[in-house]
């Protein structure tokens, strides 16, 4: 009696194993995939769009996205996720634009807390605008989870990704790099969570 215990037992306890170690290899395996899915270039940088959206949070983002304005690569530009306690006055001196052109073609969201809440506060903004196109400006390693929750968002609307490239984050070496893998981990976690709640809510609406 004791020995068909103990053999359920080592049974059960192999299943258990077998399943995380097949849980774990499924979760290196998205890994490589979702770092192989990091641009590492912008592919369109001649097409013009009806607007260009910027998501706050990483270096060189708020730059490119005046530059492409004054590129006229758009007519408008939302800098979605920006902090309350920022001044107008502080963003305008880091662009390098005049207030004229603040009032004219350039939208301060102050909604967003996260990736999803400026995919919201965007979708808003494009309805309200009545956006068809528009440029993506976030960083090279947040790109895949913005562009799956802008597309879970606001479907049937053009987004061009335009991403920038951080010098301290170094993708292609990643592994060889701890401050980067944890934040190319990290943005992993957070894209798989984002993909499972927008499944979820497929199901549900189904």
């Amino acid at each position: 009696m004791f020995k068909r215990r103990n053999e359920k037992k080592r049974r059960r306890t192999a299943t258990i194993l077998a399943l995380v170690a097949a849980v774990f290899a499924g979760w290196i395996w998205g890994l490589v995939l979702f770092v192989d899915g990091i641009p590492d270039s912008v592919e369109d940088e001649e097409r013009r769009t009806d607007a260009i959206i910027v998501l706050t949070g990483g270096s060189l983002r708020l730059e490119k996205g005046f530059e492409l304005l004054s590129a006229k690569m758009a007519e408008k530009l939302l800098v979605s996720g920006v902090d309350k306690r920022i001044r107008i006055e502080e963003l305008l001196r880091v662009a390098g634009i005049t207030p004229e052109e603040l009032d004219c073609c350039v939208t301060l969201g102050y909604m967003a807390e996260d990736t999803g809440s400026n995919a919201i506060e965007s979708a808003l903004w494009i309805r309200t605008n009545k956006i068809a196109s528009i440029r993506l400006v976030t960083s090279s390693y947040h790109m895949p989870r913005s562009l799956l929750e802008f597309r879970a968002t606001v479907p049937g609307v053009e987004i061009v990704p335009h991403p920038v490239f951080p010098e301290h984050v170094m993708v292609r070496e990643w592994w060889a790099r701890p401050g980067t893998a944890s934040l190319v981990i990290a943005e992993y976690n957070k894209y798989l969570l984002a993909a499972t709640r927008h499944w979820l809510r497929g199901i549900e609406g189904e």
